[in-house]
């Protein structure tokens, strides 16, 4: 378990590097039903059990015919239809076609169809004002998904792209991974919960509130254990308790320097954790290790710095822990600084930003204002962060920068 006992601060990067090298991928899996697979992570590869589609059919509105009737005629008369769900049933002559339907099933023998833009009817006869290549507008039997066929590998996340698919294959139940549960409170005397009225030098609790919310964005149980107050019984006891029941112990506040020394020690008694110093602004003092068998993510108290931190670090591992193998942090993208950004070089710096396209269609990006690690508000009108590199000093307009839109779980 790494430790930042060394002198300086620990890049982000190896911070991430320490976090999933310390975090297993849970094994246990369960059924759930199509309806609530939603949001859930596959574990195991899922195989289509049918061709799509389970019969030739149709790709077009016409007709259907055998080419080699239209080697010496244009015109055939009408020998019957066939329409999606009630395909054409008996004898089909020689020499005739049949009406056909999107989606219905190609009859035996069929080798076109004719779309009806390229016909003129004359009562129970059809006239061809083209010929037809072999298997035109036929859909052949397994065209999009054959029998056996991986259609959603291990580790996806379901999502309104992968349940229609399937539906479309008639799989009613789906494994998924066990969700991961993670516990998660904040410390300190100062707290008060919203509709509490505060006192002096009281603050309401918002961390509980961002935690959940990003927990559950990130597909997780969220168990809130609420606010412990500067009291080492009561503190080891949650501690102990959230080790029992969770997989994750997330905190917020208690681990910067100068802060409660108790906090340490319980969990120097307890766990095996690291009090680390990381190269990140806002939310440089971070604590990560084990308190029994759940992992544990100390994360400062200040609003934004919990945000950033949970986006930046512990998503990653949540992802692993929760078999997202399908996971990817966001795609970052350069973008031109129409407003200046303050900056000291020392720490990577997740700036809030709003970023859209210009007049000629590049894409800028300026600041939302207060860059304060308490500072909320700016928060809520970005749109993404613009991530100033650890030795860059102050950007100047025109300057080219790198931004990272919202994700899902910011969005």
């Amino acid at each position: 378990m790494g430790c930042c006992d060394t002198p300086g601060l620990m890049p982000v990067s190896a911070a991430i590097e320490t976090l999933l090298e310390n975090t297993a991928s849970i094994t246990h899996s369960e059924i759930v039903s199509l309806t609530d697979a939603q949001n859930r992570i596959t574990s195991e590869d899922i195989r289509s059990p049918i061709n799509v589609p389970p019969f030739a059919n149709s790709a077009m509105d016409g007709y259907a015919v055998r080419c080699a009737d239209l080697a010496s005629t244009q015109t055939l008369p009408l020998a019957g239809k066939s329409f999606a769900g009630v395909p054409f049933e008996g004898n089909w002559l020689q020499g005739t076609c049949i009406r056909i339907m999107t989606g219905a099933e190609i009859p035996e023998g069929a080798d076109a169809v004719i779309m009806q833009e390229q016909t003129t009817v004359e009562g129970d006869n059809v006239t061809f004002t083209v010929l037809p290549a072999a298997q035109q507008n036929i859909r052949p039997i397994g065209d999009d998904v054959k029998t056996g066929d991986v259609v959603i590998p291990k580790g996806t996340l379901l999502t309104p792209r992968e349940v229609p698919l399937l539906a479309t294959l008639g799989i009613a139940d789906v494994p998924v991974m066990r969700k991961p549960k993670v516990a998660f409170f904040s410390t300190g005397d100062e707290l008060r919960q919203v509709g509490e009225t505060l006192g002096k030098g009281e603050i309401y609790d918002s961390n509980r509130y961002t935690i959940r919310a990003m927990l559950e964005k990130m597909h997780c149980e969220a168990i809130d254990l609420g606010v412990v107050p500067d009291c080492p019984e009561q503190l080891r006891e949650t501690f102990l308790h959230a080790a029992d029941i969770a997989d994750v112990i997330v905190t917020s506040g208690g681990v910067s320097v100068g802060e409660a020394d108790y906090t340490k020690d319980i969990l120097d008694q307890e766990g095996e954790v690291g009090f680390w110093k990381i190269a990140i602004k806002p939310g440089k003092p971070f604590a990560f290790g084990r308190v029994k068998n759940a992992l544990f993510c100390g994360l400062p108290g200040n609003p934004v710095s919990v945000l950033v931190t949970l986006h930046v670090l512990v998503q990653p591992l949540l992802a692993k822990l929760s078999g997202h193998t399908q996971w990817k942090p966001t795609i970052p993208l350069k973008a031109k600084a129409e407003t200046r950004f303050k900056k000291s070089p020392g720490r990577a710096d997740y700036q809030r930003a709003v970023y859209r396209l210009d007049k000629n269609g590049d894409l800028v990006v300026g600041t939302t204002g207060n860059q304060g690690s308490g500072a909320f508000s700016s928060l809520s009108v970005a749109n993404c962060f613009t991530v100033l590199e650890q030795d860059r000093g102050h950007v100047e307009v025109g300057e080219t920068v790198t931004i990272e839109p919202f994700n899902a779980v910011l969005s």
